[in-house]
């Protein structure tokens, strides 16, 4: 499985962006796809998942912000960005897992993408 991000960039605080990650390799409902990001001097954390049968997960600090979806003839991820903060400001890494349990625990992923910068300037 491979895993290829892109849309990542400088805003400004307020302003929105979209994510890409187009992946290849897999077509088996059982995998989940998620959203990570490392942000400055943390460990790196959940953002938002989705899981084979389309449920979704959000981290707290993203709900009501950020909306993940797929498009599945497309083989495609995305994380569409709202209302961007400063402290927004991460790496961000599609991955995917099989089976996953837990969607935003960084354990259940074995496959990762390279990552795209998001950048939000106050």
């Amino acid at each position: 499985v491979q895993l290829v991000e892109s849309g990542g960039g400088s805003v400004q605080a307020g302003g929105s962006l979209r994510l890409s990650c187009e992946h290849f390799g897999y077509t088996d409902r059982s995998y989940s796809l998620a959203w990570f990001r490392q942000r400055p001097g943390l460990e790196r954390e959940g953002v938002a998942a989705v899981s084979g049968d389309g449920t979704t997960t959000y981290g707290d600090l993203v709900k009501g912000r950020f909306t993940i979806s797929k498009d599945n003839a497309k083989n495609t991820l995305y994380l569409q960005m709202n209302v961007l903060k400063p402290e927004d400001t991460a790496m961000y890494r599609c991955a995917a897992g099989a089976w996953v349990a837990s969607h935003l625990d960084t354990s259940e992923y074995k496959f990762w993408g390279q990552g795209t910068q998001v950048t939000v300037s106050s």
